[in-house]
């Protein structure tokens, strides 16, 4: 039952304001484009389906992780669109409890942000969860140059980090405890069209 729960939340939350249709699908994007998701995406983020096993390095359309560390169990699509931000992400998790320590964990999601163009302006992202408020940090992390923060409240412990692909397109990586040594490679592999 806890494994639902976190995509349940996020899907919950995004979903009071789900978009009926995509203005720019994934498969005309180009590289000025910000991935969003299909209306089968937007359905299983809005019905919570979680997907066992959980999908691989283009859970995402659009995006590549190419790093995915072992131990995943289940995932699920987290899609949503509110105050001029549409998000598509893709959570992975494992069968501990959320209070579990050694819970496995990973967020990757996509935010089209008009207003995004350098990293002090994620200080303002308007979402709901994974916002760069409080004790946020500049570090260079896979190569890139990320705003972080310590993960608490509805994104689990662990390590927040998030930057500016290009214009208007903001990556987010929200990492559980047990991964945040695997985080550099995870941020390394992400890429974008």
């Amino acid at each position: 039952m806890t494994k639902t729960l976190t995509i349940a939340a996020l899907s919950v939350a995004s979903a009071a304001t789900l978009f009926a249709a995509p203005s720019a699908h994934a498969a005309t994007e180009s590289k000025t484009a910000c991935p969003t998701p299909s209306k089968a995406e937007i359905k299983r983020s809005h019905d919570s389906k979680v997907d066992k096993p959980a999908r691989g390095a283009t859970a995402i359309k659009g995006v590549r992780v190419g790093h995915i560390p072992k131990g995943f169990t289940y995932g699920g699509v987290v899609t949503g669109k509110h105050d001029g931000v549409t998000e598509y992400g893709y959570q992975w998790g494992d069968d501990r409890a959320n209070a579990d320590p050694e819970q496995r964990s990973l967020w990757v999601r996509v935010l089209c942000w008009p207003d995004a163009k350098k990293l002090a302006n994620l200080k303002r992202l308007p979402v709901t969860y994974g916002t760069f408020t409080g004790e946020v940090k500049t570090a260079t992390i896979g190569g890139r140059q990320v705003l972080t923060k310590e993960g608490d409240g509805a994104l689990g412990a662990g390590r927040y980090a998030g930057w500016v692909e290009r214009k208007g397109v903001v990556v987010t990586v929200m990492a559980g405890t047990p991964l945040v040594a695997e985080l550099d490679k995870i941020i390394s592999g992400i890429r974008l069209p």
